[in-house]
């Protein structure tokens, strides 16, 4: 169950700073001249940064479980053509 709430508690987070961001872009929007959005625009807005936050949680994810389980050491580089080849 913990680890059900930590997820839960993740998401959260994501999709404030996203609801956060999508408010802060319109009001830009309106600030340079860019007019009123329709319903449909702040649902495709939101839909992007919500998009955007997700991707960069699950890239991010990808990277520190690579690092903690060691993926990037069980590379082998002998045929990469950039290498020396007395490493």
């Amino acid at each position: 169950m913990p680890r059900l709430m930590r997820f839960l508690g993740r998401l959260a987070i994501a999709l404030a700073v996203a609801g956060v961001f999508t408010v802060f872009v319109a009001w830009v929007w309106g600030l340079i001249g860019g007019g009123d959005l329709s319903l449909h625009g702040w649902i495709a807005m939101s839909i992007g940064i919500a998009g955007t936050v997700w991707l960069a949680w699950l890239l991010m994810d990808l990277a520190f479980r690579s690092d903690r389980e060691g993926w990037d050491d069980r590379v082998d580089n002998s045929l990469d053509p950039g290498r020396d080849q007395d490493d």
